[in-house]
């Protein structure tokens, strides 16, 4: 299914959903994702994020996890500044902090989904402190890499 090509028309156009409980985001990156339903699978099946709101002629989705919000959108050339090739998003990784990730790696394996980065555990000096997370990394159908957290908590500088 082609997006709708009209800009004005791709906004206005019906969906379902509501705005994230507890508002907007400061920053919500949007992916342009060569198949919507593809990537939706990926995020929602294997990530655990759910559907807040859609526009599904406008081949758009807005997806919540905790308080982990992005949006994706089927490409339609509109803010392309420039040749899109996979594996797309070159130099940034997402991360998104999660409450467990045994349940999203228990996912990805069931499906067969390769890690990027197998799971450890880290600590980044934070200022006075060190924060600890447990990690790791995976690309999504486009070539998107997630970084995937668990919080450790903080500790004294070693």
């Amino acid at each position: 299914m082609e997006p709708l090509a009209d800009p004005a028309e791709r906004a206005r156009s019906s969906g379902t959903g509501n705005p994230p409980q507890g508002g907007f985001s400061a920053l919500t990156p949007e992916l342009s994702v060569y198949n919507l339903d593809v990537s939706l699978q990926f995020w929602c099946d294997l990530l655990g994020f759910k559907i807040a709101y859609d526009r599904p002629a406008a081949r758009f989705a807005y997806l919540v996890l905790g308080e982990a919000q992005i949006m994706l959108c089927q490409l339609n050339e509109r803010w392309n500044t420039g040749d899109l090739e996979r594996p797309l998003g070159r130099g940034v990784n997402f991360q998104i902090t999660v409450d467990r990730l045994p349940t999203i790696l228990a996912a990805l394996d069931a499906a067969g989904w390769p890690l990027f980065e197998e799971p450890s555990e880290v600590w980044y000096r934070t200022g006075p402190v060190e924060s600890g997370q447990r990690e790791f990394l995976v690309q999504d159908p486009d070539g998107y890499l997630v970084r995937l957290a668990e919080n450790l908590g903080q500790r004294q500088l070693k």
